[in-house]
């Protein structure tokens, strides 16, 4: 049976005028991040509403040839049955507005948290490529081969978020699930599901507010949406 993974990219934080590397800050959600969570939150009720069961009889009818009446699951109404997210207030905040209209709780994975950055956090982007010109470049060029100067490499990024995705997934076989993480984390995830080389993180958008859709059958991941933004 699918396994139906919603990824979702934390709201827009306060002072989200100016590019900045927040990375491992605790930077709050803003009103209008909160707007988009809830549009992000209308979405995925509305996707589990009318696509989420079709999904599932179109499972039974052409994986196992029998109709959903046939095999006594009739019709049941789709729902998230887990909410995960980093342990930053804005990743917090975002997965209590996506878990809400389930009366779930949503549970912190320390792991989904963005990168660390390290001397660049807290910088704008004029800033960095200002005082770290070549660095700046280099990362840019190569985020696999490069990394912010006292900051997490990608591969090791990469090590823990997908460890959480797998510890996740293994929980809720047969389940819709939810994780909300930042852009950075839920771009490594996608490149990780579609065979991506690592080092193109930066040619997938992740907007604030984002949801991702991805179906696993049989533990085979099929991307059915990218970066559906908010409409707040």
């Amino acid at each position: 049976m699918v396994t139906t993974l919603y990824l979702v990219r934390h709201g827009e934080t306060e002072g989200s005028g100016v590019k900045r590397y927040h990375g491992s800050i605790d930077v709050p959600i803003s009103e209008r991040g909160i707007r988009q969570l809830r549009d992000a939150s209308a979405f995925i009720r509305g996707y589990l509403k009318t696509l989420g069961a079709s999904r599932r009889s179109s499972y039974l009818r052409e994986v196992h040839r029998v109709s959903e009446a046939a095999s006594g699951c009739g019709v049941r109404e789709e729902r998230l049955q887990a909410v995960y997210c980093s342990d930053l207030s804005r990743a917090v905040r975002s997965a209590e507005i996506i878990a809400e209209p389930y009366a779930l709780q949503a549970m912190i994975i320390p792991d989904f948290r963005e990168r660390n950055f390290g001397v660049w956090e807290g910088m704008t982007f004029t800033e960095i490529k200002e005082a770290y010109p070549s660095e700046f470049e280099s990362w840019a060029g190569n985020p696999l081969r490069y990394n912010p100067p006292g900051g997490e490499n990608t591969v090791e990024v990469k090590e823990r978020v997908c460890r959480a995705l797998d510890r996740v997934l293994s929980s809720h076989p047969e389940e819709n699930i939810a994780v909300v993480a930042h852009g950075g984390v839920n771009r490594i995830i996608l490149c990780h599901l579609l065979g991506v080389p690592l080092e193109n993180i930066f040619r997938i958008e992740q907007d604030y507010g984002a949801v991702n859709v991805i179906e696993f059958w049989e533990r085979y991941p099929v991307v059915k949406l990218m970066n559906r933004g908010a409409h707040e």
